[in-house]
């Protein structure tokens, strides 16, 4: 069930590609601002010093992550993963010369990273039942931790979004049963951000808080 959601969630994505290019559009979010204000909540789950690390993107899209993390890092070793090969394709077309990025459609070819983040890749249900999906979000969750070794962070839009402004293709999940399940499953260092102006949240779950570099 779980992987035939996914095979489902990426020819959804390879259409909008098709349609609207690389853009936010391409990935289905509105415009390139509020695309980069949720590339900065997940970001936040990385303290900025110049100590390298490595970092998986589940659910890459074109890459556009990779822009924002090399404005505010420099030493890091980034992989794009995405369900999609358009959108890897596309991804390695645009960052085929930055040596500190790699993609993949591959799950397979995953390796665990010191960090984990995933944009998006919850909201889109489509005509899956809420059960159904909900199941595929905690699965790929405790994934998103497998694959981390000091922290992951994903985005959901949010069950307390205004009733009038849902839609039924897509998943809102509840935020608070999104902190247990990671409280519960996954160690006490969870940040909810519930305070940005979008209707959705960002969770950060922290593995291995290290200090700063020099503390």
């Amino acid at each position: 069930m779980n992987d035939r959601l996914a095979d489902h969630a990426g020819r959804y994505y390879a259409e909008k590609l098709r349609e609207h290019g690389a853009t936010p559009r391409g990935v289905d979010w509105n415009d390139e601002r509020t695309q980069r204000l949720r590339f900065e909540r997940l970001l936040d789950l990385i303290t900025p010093t110049d100590e390298p690390f490595s970092l998986n993107d589940y659910g890459c899209g074109y890459g556009a992550l990779v822009d924002s993390l090399a404005e505010s890092h420099r030493a890091f070793a980034y992989t794009g993963y995405d369900v999609s090969a358009e959108m890897v394709e596309e991804a390695a077309r645009r960052y085929g010369d930055e040596p500190r990025a790699r993609f993949t459609s591959d799950a397979a070819e995953l390796e665990p990273a010191d960090f984990t983040v995933a944009s998006g890749v919850f909201n889109v249900k489509q005509e899956a039942p809420d059960d159904a999906w909900s199941a595929y979000v905690i699965e790929t969750v405790d994934q998103l931790a497998g694959l981390s070794s000091r922290g992951f962070a994903f985005n959901a839009l949010t069950a307390h979004a205004d009733p009038e402004r849902r839609r039924a293709d897509l998943f809102y999940a509840d935020p608070a049963a999104m902190v247990d399940h990671c409280l519960r499953t996954h160690g006490r260092d969870v940040v909810l951000r519930h305070d940005y102006e979008l209707y959705e949240f960002t969770l950060l779950v922290y593995l291995d808080r290290r200090p700063p570099v020099g503390r």
